[in-house]
């Protein structure tokens, strides 16, 4: 068998224990469940621990996301798919709420779903 065909052999099998993965093997290599929106859908991620702050990399090639202090999901402004979208690269911005979560909820939840959007995100 040539070196090829046992690569591609390989690739296949290991393809194929991808793909039954159980779910406590999954949370290991750092899949989540669902971990932040963009444009009003859940997107889940692959925690990784690496830190790009000291890279010297442009501001322009992170994406924002905004951390809301595990009240809810984090809000992302760019989505796998975008044309803007950075490949996970994060930029995090910590929200904070002077009179607490529970007020801004109560002003900021447009369609009583209990978690903060704009009037965009709920038509």
């Amino acid at each position: 068998m040539n070196r090829t065909r046992v690569f591609a052999a390989v690739g296949t099998v290991a393809l194929a224990a991808g793909a039954v993965l159980p779910p406590a093997a999954a949370a290991q290599a750092g899949v989540s469940g669902e971990a932040f929106y963009v444009d009003g859908v859940a997107y889940r991620t692959v925690a990784t621990p690496n830190d790009l702050s000291g890279t010297g990399a442009p501001v322009h090639s992170f994406d924002v996301i905004y951390d809301l202090g595990g009240h809810q999901l984090n809000v992302a402004e760019a989505a796998p798919g975008d044309t803007d979208y950075s490949g996970g690269r994060w930029l995090v911005h910590a929200v904070t709420f002077p009179s607490g979560y529970d007020a801004a909820l109560a002003a900021g939840d447009l369609d009583g779903d209990d978690i903060l959007g704009s009037a965009e995100t709920t038509r």
